[in-house]
């Protein structure tokens, strides 16, 4: 197939060439991995070195290759995945591959294995917030070992991600100092701390100067390109449908005790919460239908089905159109299995996305975890159902990007995406939906702030 850059696609590609080190953040489905492929395929002209792309794992073995092998330009670029058990590894990295990919939780393993012959002038960080822990002294060890090497072996560092700060402003500072090694935000997080923060007033966690957006912005405008699909499209919005569902009185009376006294009793189970955050995962599970009991978390207990019953609802007023269910808890998947026995679980079965894009599937189950990152849904349906809810905002938003707008317009789907959140009233679920809009609502800003590259 014939590639015909789109003015942005250009844009990101032109971007990667100019700024060495440098982040794109453009929204989901607007051709990252394309563009970057593209600017790739040109900077082989000048230096023959492998090119390493780290990303999730499904990405790294799939959809890189996948999107080479697309288009007419680009198919004789030799792409090898670095996937699998070490010996799969080893064998696989002897390929004298244009680009090796591997996922993440293989890095310290690769650094290791090259030592001082590390190859890759050229990295690419696909989902870049997978290194937003980095720390000098401290941190994740993946991104530790791909420090050691950053600012030394590495000339041309690429980040790619369409949420560059999911939870606020200090998600910047690990992923920027691939970049520059600290010379924009700090040296250390501490001082990016001192600068532009300030402790909570619960004395837990960060909280945002007046000053730190505006300041944290303009350091970082010369390094990051930011395409919004609302600049180049004419995207209607999600239709969000709030679904409240009251707990029966004997879950009520659960949720009640664990909120207040981190304890209760269910079928003759203690279950005790140790802390703020056990408390919280446990009303949840609550508030979604049923809670795990005893210390391995393997054995729960049903206590309602008010959520079960409204998903019901949702799919009989579908008449027929797939919908895709987004859960969280195990529990809930097995409760869900039941109740819908037409349903099937997404896992790592390629038919199972080709059997979901064609119709063939119903209700595809599906945790935001594993259904983000490089999956094409959009075919199958345009209707997302959040079972339950959690606080992690990337996830929410990749899953819906799965089967949103962008991608239905690409796909010449001329369709509304609707997305029905079920709530247990008067729960956390509240918390949760209200926290995840307030930090989208600081993302959104910052992505506004990015776009001198665009406009």
């Amino acid at each position: 197939m014939k590639f015909c850059p789109r003015p942005y696609q250009t844009m990101i590609r032109d971007h990667i060439l100019d700024v060495p080190r440098c982040a794109i953040w453009a929204g989901m489905g607007m051709g990252k991995t394309t563009s970057t492929l593209d600017a790739i395929d040109t900077l082989a002209l000048i230096d023959d070195a492998p090119v390493l792309v780290l990303a999730p794992l499904r990405v790294a073995r799939s959809t890189w290759p996948q999107e080479a092998a697309k288009w007419d330009h680009l198919k004789a670029m030799s792409i090898t995945p670095i996937v699998g058990s070490e010996s799969d590894r080893r064998l696989a990295i002897q390929f004298d591959s244009q680009i090796h990919t591997t996922n993440y939780e293989n890095l310290e393993w690769l650094v290791s294995y090259w030592g001082n012959r590390w190859p890759y002038r050229t990295v690419v960080a696909d989902e870049s917030t997978k290194l937003k822990g980095f720390r000098l002294r401290q941190g994740g060890k993946r991104a530790q070992a791909l420090g050691r090497v950053s600012h030394t072996k590495i000339k041309r560092f690429v980040q790619l991600t369409g949420t560059p700060s999911p939870n606020g402003l200090s998600d910047l500072w690990g992923q920027a100092w691939y970049l520059d090694a600290g010379q924009r935000l700090g040296r250390t997080f501490t001082a990016f701390q001192e600068r532009w923060f300030r402790t909570a007033p619960n004395g837990f966690g960060l909280v945002a100067l007046p000053h730190a957006q505006i300041e944290i912005q303009h350091k970082l405008r010369d390094l990051c390109l930011t395409v919004d699909a609302k600049d180049w499209f004419d995207l209607r919005e999600p239709i969000v449908n709030n679904i409240f569902v009251d707990l029966p009185t004997k879950a009520r009376k659960h949720y009640a005790e664990m909120e207040k006294e981190m304890f209760t009793c269910i079928e003759n189970h203690e279950v005790e919460a140790f802390g703020a955050a056990a408390r919280t995962i446990k009303c949840l599970q609550i508030a979604n239908g049923a809670a795990y009991v005893g210390e391995s978390n393997t054995e729960w207990k049903e206590l309602h089905d008010a959520k079960l019953q409204a998903l019901q609802s949702i799919v009989e007023e579908a008449a027929g159109a797939s919908v895709l269910v987004a859960y969280h808890f195990k529990s809930d998947l097995v409760r869900l299995m039941r109740t819908f026995p037409q349903g099937q679980v997404l896992d790592s079965d390629p038919d199972t996305i080709r059997r979901w894009n064609a119709g063939q599937i119903a209700i595809l189950f599906a945790h935001p975890a594993s259904a983000g990152h490089g999956l094409n849904l959009q075919d199958g349906g345009n209707i997302l159902v959040y079972f339950g809810h959690w606080w992690n905002l990337e996830e929410r938003m990749q899953i819906l990007e799965r089967i949103g707008p962008t991608r239905q317009m690409q796909a010449g789907h001329d369709r509304a995406v609707f997305v029905h959140n079920i709530i247990a009233r008067d729960t956390v679920d509240e918390l949760v939906i209200e926290r995840v809009q307030s930090k989208r609502e600081v993302q959104d800003i910052l992505l506004d702030a990015m776009k001198c590259k665009t406009l």
